[in-house]
């Protein structure tokens, strides 16, 4: 999954960065409307966190616009402002979510988990590949009922090779949604992370590497 966090407290911004990153969510932060704009067309987000008082483009402008332009993008607005008329408002706007100032950075990421649950097709909150079973809200993995030990990265590429339902993942993608906007396109930790991967899966191999294309994991076959 991947977070864009707007908020102009730099202090809270980098915060929830570090909350998120610590549960395997690559988050980037903008510190005003003006750069969530900018940052959401360029970036492939499924989250955008967004502070609804934003200097430049005021955070009501930016929701508007994102459920106008990038109606894939998921939004959970903050405030701190606690009316019912509030909450309406932003609901209006287009906002997926609302979540009051202060909060809990554990009920943000159920929050978030459960916004990137919806997708034009519904994903179910466990997910399942033969012997493979993931559980995003947990953090945890099981092979044939072995715990996995998975590093941060490992978990996220897994689940983003689960989400595809068989489908083929790029590097790209991975890069795009498993890391954040730091990372050198040319890198090759997509590749090494797979390999890793495969090894902590264990036997038999459940990754597919589709040549120049990707990968997907799928059932093995006998």
């Amino acid at each position: 999954m991947r977070v864009l966090v707007v908020e102009d407290e730099l202090f809270l911004a980098e915060a929830l960065q570090a909350g998120l990153q610590h549960e395997s969510i690559a988050a980037d932060i903008a510190l005003d409307g003006d750069e969530a704009l900018e940052r959401v067309a360029v970036n492939d987000y499924d989250v955008v966190v967004l502070d609804r008082d934003l200097p430049g483009t005021h955070g009501d402008q930016v929701c508007a616009v994102i459920a106008r332009e990038h109606p894939g993008v998921r939004v959970l607005m903050l405030t701190a402002a606690a009316r019912l008329q509030d909450k309406i408002g932003g609901f209006e706007l287009g906002a997926d979510d609302y979540l009051t100032k202060p909060f809990a950075v554990e009920e943000l990421i159920v929050r978030l988990h459960a916004l990137a649950r919806r997708p034009a097709t519904a994903l179910p909150p466990v997910l399942e590949v033969a012997d493979l079973r993931l559980d995003p809200f947990r953090q945890e993995a099981y092979r044939a009922g072995r715990y996995l030990r998975l590093t941060r990265k490992q978990f996220a590429v897994l689940r983003l090779l689960m989400q595809a339902r068989g489908g083929v993942v790029s590097a790209e993608t991975l890069l795009e949604k498993a890391w954040d906007e730091h990372a050198d396109p040319l890198t090759s930790a997509p590749r090494v992370t797979i390999s890793t991967l495969r090894k902590a899966l264990g036997s038999p191999d459940l990754i597919t590497t589709v040549p120049g294309v990707g990968y997907r994991i799928t059932e093995p076959t006998a």
